[in-house]
């Protein structure tokens, strides 16, 4: 989906995102959505260069995933707690980085395959090197689905305008090649939380 069509829907995907929040199985923090802080997020997001979103639709909005790609200097560059990985920083600095800032799928039978194929998809399709996710640290539904996908843990972070400590996570994407590091579970800075 382009831009224009993401803030055409920007009414449906607020509804989705309530739908996927109010009657999931997070903790209380995440059972209280707020429609104005997702659409106050999902707009500055639409702004981003290379905003990118991907929908599953059945006879309604089934689902999506969005973010933009990420460079060494944005994302991540104050909160981090520690250095980036060098390997991730050499990507990033390439544009081989793609962040996923939500995947918005109601809670049903199928719901963790369709977030999964939302999530391929949408890395497939920007032919990016590494995706990468911040998580609070406190969501152990999503932090174990998504390492249970193949995403690491390559730190805490952050931001400088909330408490919240978050994780940072990120998946390795299709063949490795010499800007995509090899080996990343096997690397000392992929670890899980203690």
């Amino acid at each position: 989906m382009n831009r224009g069509l993401a803030q055409d829907l920007s009414g449906k995907l607020t509804d989705l995102y309530v739908d996927s929040h109010e009657t999931s199985s997070r903790p209380d923090a995440y059972c209280r959505p707020s429609r104005r802080h997702f659409l106050n997020r999902l707009t500055a997001d639409i702004r981003r260069p290379g905003f990118a979103m991907v929908i599953a639709e059945t006879d309604c909005l089934a689902g999506c995933a969005f973010g933009f790609p990420v460079r060494s200097d944005g994302f991540w560059s104050t909160g981090l707690d520690g250095a980036l990985p060098r390997g991730v920083a050499r990507l990033a600095a390439v544009g081989g980085v793609f962040a996923i800032t939500d995947i918005l799928v109601p809670p049903h039978p199928q719901d963790a395959h369709v977030a999964r194929r939302l999530q391929e998809r949408l890395l497939a399709d920007r032919r990016t090197s590494l995706g990468a996710t911040l998580v609070d640290r406190a969501d152990h539904p999503t932090l174990t689905t998504l390492r249970s996908w193949g995403w690491l843990d390559v730190g805490a972070f952050c931001r400088p305008t909330s408490s919240t400590l978050l994780r940072v996570l990120v998946l390795p994407v299709g063949e490795p090649t010499a800007l995509r590091p090899t080996g990343l579970a096997h690397d000392a800075w992929t670890r899980r939380p203690g």
